[in-house]
């Protein structure tokens, strides 16, 4: 490979921009660029925040070209419509062909329907700036409308819909009712049992009503179709100003060419050392992903990826592969990914959290605390971290 070829990152979320980073950092690094069609970057752990007006939008989602400036880092602000694996050149929408010689595919995930009728067309989603602002107006209706037997169903019961159906309870201070659907049996299933037990209290203070074993058959404009592993005469329709869906993420990348392996959420396959599978050139992480646990091939048939699909794995992630792609450059061999598990943080309404890891276990304010400082640590950039910094201690003094 030509010392001189392209390494193409191909998403800046987390995980793509990390990697970027990782990648600027190192003396006589390849020509590196970001292809990414946001304007802002995105720190989607905080994103409950912003719905709660804790924290502002420069704080977490702070402009891609103050990010890069002097970073030796180029940024195309175009989406990848489709990868030709057998040339190495990808098309952007914007009618862009561009050769790479090492590919980073780091597009992120999209909600994940299930093929359920009415989800796509009907539910919201928590993923980005627009969806808060989707959320706060509608906050704001429901508490200057304040009709009787208002409610909003937030589906999906892991830590996305525990912290969102917090928030909104907390904001909503009562003008609606919080309802939390989950299909599975327990809430917040792959958490640790501290912060299982803290998020059951934190539901309970706040009258959300937990559905547990409750599938959702259909969505519709006035609500959603219920249904129940024990129930024997058909379905529920339960009335609702808006359904909420955080049940799951699937994979979200371009159209490639020869097509490639998925496995059932739309996530490619990789091997440990994050190169998509049959291409030695080509490297995926994050939602994006799916990474065995050890050498193993990677399996189609397996329902999920090794890894939990969190901003931690993205990161530790982008770590190892930065570190792969320039000794595969340097044709030395590629390690493989081991994820370190440093714990486990949950919002859990405004100036509240848990925190089980890293020798901690702590709930409650200092929990708070202790939560916006570990994600002010992993907020990218030395300059966006000291600008935030700054803001809360101004706020806090």
């Amino acid at each position: 490979m030509a010392e001189s070829s392209p390494v193409v990152i191909v998403g800046g979320g987390f995980g793509g921009l990390s990697t970027a980073l990782q990648l600027a950092q190192h003396p006589n690094h390849p020509p590196l660029l970001l292809i990414e069609p946001q304007e802002r970057f995105l720190f989607l752990p905080l994103l409950y925040e912003l719905l709660s007006a804790e924290l502002s939008r420069w704080q977490i989602a702070p402009p891609y070209a103050d990010l890069l400036a002097g970073q030796g880092i180029a940024w195309l602000r175009d989406r990848v419509a489709t990868i030709d694996t057998d040339s190495a050149t990808l098309r952007t929408e914007g009618g862009r062909e561009l050769r790479y010689g090492q590919l980073v595919i780091a597009t992120g995930g999209r909600p994940e329907s299930f093929g359920i009728p009415g989800v796509e067309q009907h539910a919201l989603g928590f993923r980005s700036l627009a969806d808060v602002e989707r959320l706060q107006r509608l906050v704001q209706t429901l508490r200057q409308r304040r009709r009787p037997l208002q409610r909003l169903v937030v589906v999906g019961a892991g830590a996305s819909g525990v912290e969102l159906a917090c928030k909104l309870a907390d904001l909503l201070e009562g003008s609606a009712v919080i309802e939390l659907v989950e299909q599975g049996a327990e809430l917040l299933p792959a958490s640790k049992a501290f912060n299982r037990d803290q998020a059951r209290l934190a539901l309970q203070r706040r009258d959300i009503r937990l559905r547990t074993g409750t599938r959702v058959v259909a969505v519709g404009a006035d609500g959603l179709e219920l249904s129940r592993s024990t129930q024997t005469d058909g379905g529920q329709h339960l009335q609702a100003d808006a359904v909420i869906w955080t049940a799951g993420v699937a994979g979200c990348v371009p159209a490639i060419s020869p097509p490639l392996a998925l496995d059932r959420r739309g996530r490619l396959l990789c091997n440990a050392d994050l190169s998509v599978a049959g291409l030695s050139q080509v490297f995926a992480l994050g939602d994006a992903a799916s990474c065995p646990a050890d050498d193993t091939a990677p399996d189609a048939n397996l329902p999920t990826s090794a890894h939990p699909a969190t901003a931690q794995v993205a990161y530790q992630q982008a770590e190892q592969l930065a570190a792969n792609l320039l000794r595969a450059r340097a044709g030395e061999p590629l390690l493989p990914f081991q994820w370190r598990d440093l714990g486990e943080m949950l919002g859990l309404g405004i100036g509240q959290a848990s925190i089980t890891g890293m020798g901690i276990t702590l709930a409650g304010p200092a929990a708070y605390q202790l939560r916006r400082l570990a994600y002010l640590a992993r907020l990218p950039g030395l300059q966006q971290k000291l600008k935030v910094a700054a803001g809360w201690l101004a706020a806090w003094s």
